[in-house]
């Protein structure tokens, strides 16, 4: 089967897909979330990171602040 064949068929279409047009449908539908899915956690833990980095600056500066005035 070519990708022109499944370029040219559509769910929508009267006809019957064949097993190996559907097999390959499918694939490519499963291949598609899946890397989908690698760039939705990519960015997620990444915004993850930049957060935990922001919040432990804003701590880091609070706590020196605290000792700065108990030992000046």
């Amino acid at each position: 089967m070519t990708g022109q064949d499944i370029n040219n068929y559509r769910l929508t279409s009267l006809e019957e897909p064949t097993d190996e047009m559907l097999s390959t449908i499918m694939k490519e539908v499963c291949d598609d979330a899946t890397r989908k899915n690698e760039e939705a956690s990519a960015r997620f833990f990444g915004n993850l990171k930049i957060m935990v980095e922001r919040k432990q600056y804003e701590w880091k500066d609070r706590i020196d602040e605290a000792v700065n005035e108990r030992y000046p």
